[in-house]
């Protein structure tokens, strides 16, 4: 993620960083430096010339995700995906395109084998800014999930290399520098400095045969650490695992950094610790040689060609999620079965976030017995693909291929179909794009086509969209968006652009977003990128306003409040959709005398109670979910109809950025929304660009509301395995809250060591974690666990009938200094987890505020049933 939460790069800022990188002078030196501050620093101050303030960390940042989101795409055009794209490819191209020289094989991904050049001549260019900035040598970050970095194939020391350029018609042989700077980013070591006395207590350690050999052949290298640390306690040294793998990471980073240079002839650099560490490394080096003694000598200056030459830059995939819970056959069968579906292939070709296809895989595996969340088939899915193409280009490479991987056969067949068709469709849409003069016509067809198949009948038309029946789905309709904008009821008026596809795109991810979280919309799905299917109202003619923030309109109706003033609780109006009166506002009693009735459903107090109701919740809920992009919802308007199958009140029309006021960083100058259109003293092209701009920019970002970073689960111990029922009922009640349950049976009274153990396992993974002990009779597990956990711990004992009303004190009454709380439902037990992890995850969050206004809901209008029966 950029640095600085909310603060995206809009176009002109890209173009300004692109315009101060494309100069020679600064990509020299980014080639070369290992501490880049001063240069982004430089960089920063190079960009306030063009109107651009950002500072050294935002610049670094956005450098790094250009360069990572070009090589995807340029990976991607050299596997034969022409179709994925990126704003500024071109731009990028042109510059990186100087900085990279691939060396491939006929059928080898350039991402795999990169080269950095650059000509000596240049070098002479790099003088003015070598006397201001220190040179070095470039560090790229990799994420590092828990995976090992032991290898050489993912540390690569800088090293001088001479190529042989040939042109046509030219003789001369020039060469070139190049350096290899693919590192992996040295991570933090937590602000407790190492002394030179646990160092070389370290080194100890590690100069042990056993440990190095362990340390060759792990990909997971966590309990390798875990056995250094403890081997460091003997010596009194208080180091775990992370710390100690981040200094053996470190270390050998600073070795090679100072091992290349005196091999370059920099004999003036440097370390501490350099000759043990060079009689580890070397010592490992010479091990690794008398293994492959099927190799030739090498010469000095020769490189090795191999899948471990220093010139690869092999990229891991990242290891799967869930904690020990190794993808059984069994398993992995079941998953390539649902991914054989053309169905889920066609989903995960034209995906870009694919969170909602792995959801319906998951659930799908768990109709099959397995149980799996999203995250773990996306990884698995992942890691698939990736090892079948690792093994292809090796393959490619090698005379006698083996294939040395499970399920090749199966992952072959989907991914060669799944290639074919890419290519039919491609031909298909090179066919019909050939039929096409401009794109205006080919939307007029594309529209003509989809209102053949669904045939459409044209219900209504407002300023900003079109309703159409659909007479092939009763009770349905088509809402089609317009590429207009408007302000003061129409006053102002424009047409822009691509509008209509932000708006519905925009409106649809709010949608769903509620509907997971449990809101009953007129939503149903997607039908093209202007239009999308939806539910047949009757539509209430009331604007609900929810206002967090005096501004705007309310000023101008409540002189003497000032701007910025917050409404605590929430301040709620309505107006009366009127254009000829400026949908004057309307107080509830008024509505309540309009005696409105829609689709049969006479609209009274309790009608217009859900509704009030209604509209702060769903305020709630996208203020929350908003506030994870630290962006401020100011105030929203919303419309309800009244389903004409079903008789009950939704909420219907459209959300999109016409509806809302949104504030980034809760500075109205960074204002998002249409407010910018409508604050024009004159539209121009430019402006309706700037325009365009926010609501493409708010249209990325709600895309992020349906993501959260911030993961938990439930663990649930039980006592014995007897109380299965009662564990599954929280499970399910946990998983409808989106929370990953696990369920174990551990006893306290039996064996406290196992308990403590386990307890260990979930605290030592950093997954936020909350404990249920589900435990009869006497209650000792969730009392131990209590007193030996920092976790929250919920007392959830399986009452009968017969000694229920004695057992239960065991969980209530604690000793001192145990902080457990206790609850016989179920279902309480897990909302009481979800309220625990709603603080931080707003997808939580949300579920419990939408449960709370169903219920609320239910029992109003199981009073009005009432009250009508009984008048």
């Amino acid at each position: 993620m950029e640095y600085g939460a909310g603060k995206h790069w809009t176009e002109e800022e890209v173009k300004a960083l692109l315009t101060v990188w494309s100069e020679k002078r600064v990509q020299n030196y980014l080639h070369g430096a290992t501490r880049n501050k001063a240069m982004f620093i430089y960089i920063s101050n190079r960009l306030q010339e063009f109107g651009v303030f950002r500072d050294w960390k935002q610049c670094r940042a956005k450098y790094k995700n250009l360069k990572y989101e070009y090589r995807t795409v340029k990976y991607a055009h050299n596997s034969g995906e022409l179709g994925k794209s990126m704003k500024f490819f071109q731009e990028l191209d042109a510059i990186l395109a100087l900085e990279i020289e691939p060396r491939l094989g006929e059928d080898e991904d350039a991402t795999y084998s990169k080269v950095f050049t650059k000509n000596c001549e240049e070098e002479t260019e790099t003088h003015s800014i070598t006397e201001m900035l220190n040179a070095g040598v470039i560090c790229v970050a990799l994420e590092d999930d828990d995976i090992s970095t032991t290898s050489d194939d993912l540390t690569i020391s800088p090293m001088r290399t001479k190529t042989k350029i040939s042109e046509q018609g030219n003789q001369k042989l020039m060469q070139e520098h190049a350096k290899l700077s693919f590192i992996p980013s040295v991570a933090i070591e937590g602000g407790k400095h190492w002394t030179d006395d646990e160092v070389r207590a370290l080194l100890h350690i590690w100069s042990d045969s056993n440990i190095q050999t362990q340390l060759e052949g792990a990909v997971r290298n966590k309990s390798i650490f875990e056995e250094i640390a403890n081997k460091l306690q003997k010596f009194g040294i208080d180091r775990d695992w992370k710390q100690c793998r981040t200094k053996y990471k470190n270390l050998k980073y600073e070795y090679k950094t100072v091992r290349s240079a005196q091999g370059s002839g920099n004999t003036c650099k440097s370390m501490k610790f350099f000759n043990e560490l060079d009689a580890i490394l070397q010592r490992r080096t010479a091990k690794q040689s008398d293994k492959n003694g099927d190799r030739q000598d090498i010469s000095e200056g020769e490189h090795i060609q191999s899948d471990k030459a220093p010139n690869q830059f092999r990229v891991i995939a990242v290891n799967d999620t869930g904690i020990g819970r190794h993808w059984s056959d069994n398993e992995v069968s079941a998953l390539i079965l649902i991914w054989s579906d053309e169905n889920i292939q066609q989903q995960l070709e034209g995906a870009t976030r694919n969170k909602e296809i792995f959801e319906q895989i998951s659930r799908r595996l768990m109709k099959m017995g397995i149980d799996r969340d999203w995250k773990q088939c996306r990884t698995k899915y992942k890691n698939l693909k990736y090892e079948y193409r690792t093994l292809q280009r090796r393959n490619i490479q090698i005379c006698n291929p083996k294939r040395v991987m499970r399920f090749y056969d199966e992952v072959d067949a989907i991914l060669r179909r799944s290639h074919a068709l890419q290519q039919k469709k491609r031909s298909e849409e090179q066919c019909q794009s050939a039929d096409l003069n401009t794109t205006d016509r080919a939307e007029k067809d594309s529209r003509a086509e989809n209102s053949a198949e669904l045939k459409l009948v044209k219900l209504n038309e407002g300023k900003t969209k079109e309703i159409y029946e659909l007479l092939d789905r009763p009770g349905h309709v088509l809402v089609q968006s317009k590429d207009q904008i408007t302000a003061g009821n129409t006053v102002r008026r424009d047409q822009m652009e691509g509008k209509a596809a932000i708006s519905n795109k925009t409106t649809g991810c709010v949608f769903r977003l509620l509907q997971e979280a449990g809101i009953k919309t007129a939503f149903v799905e997607h039908h093209s990128a202007t239009a999308f299917v939806a539910t047949r109202c009757e539509m209430i003619p009331i604007e609900w306003v929810c206002r967090r923030i005096a501004t705007g309109s309310f000023l101008k109706r409540n002189p003497g409040v000032k701007e910025g003033y917050r409404f605590s609780p929430l301040k709620l109006e309505m107006f009366f959709k009127d254009d000829a009166n400026n949908d004057p506002q309307w107080s509830e009693e008024q509505l309540m005398e309009a005696k409105f009735c829609f689709a049969g459903l006479n609209i009274g107090q309790c009608e217009v109670d859900v509704m009030n109701r209604a509209t702060v919740a769903i305020f709630e809920i996208l203020e929350k979910a908003w506030s994870t992009q630290d962006c401020t919802l100011v105030d929203m308007k919303i419309e309800f109809g009244v389903n004409v199958t079903t008789k009950e009140i939704i909420l219907a029309d459209v959300i999109d950025n016409d509806s809302w006021r949104l504030w980034p960083s809760g500075d109205r100058s960074q204002q998002k929304d249409k407010q910018v259109y409508r604050d024009l003293k004159e539209v121009t092209p430019e402006a309706l660009q700037v325009v365009k701009r926010n609501f493409q920019w708010v249209a990325e970002r709600v895309q992020l509301l349906l993501e959260s970073k911030n993961t938990g689960r439930v663990v649930v111990l039980m006592g014995s395995a007897s109380d299965i029922d009662h564990c599954e009922k929280i499970k399910k009640a946990c998983l409808s809250y989106g929370i990953p349950c696990f369920l174990r049976v551990t006893s306290a009274h039996k064996g406290p060591d196992e308990t403590l153990r386990i307890k260990a396992e979930y605290e030592g993974d950093g997954v936020p974690t909350v404990f249920v002990a589900v435990a009869g009779r006497s209650n000792g597990l969730g009392p131990v666990m209590s007193g030996n956990t920092a976790y929250p711990v919920i007392n959830c004992p399986p009452i009968t009938a017969d000694w229920g009303a004695q057992d239960i004190w065991s969980s209530l009454r604690m000793p001192s200094g145990l902080g457990c709380t206790t609850v016989l439902s179920p279902d309480a037990a897990a909302q009481f987890a979800a309220q625990i992890f709603g603080l931080k995850n707003h997808l939580v969050w949300v579920k419990l505020r939408a449960s709370m206004l169903n219920t609320w809901i239910s029992l109003k209008l199981a009073d009005k049933k009432l009250q009508e029966c009984t008048l």
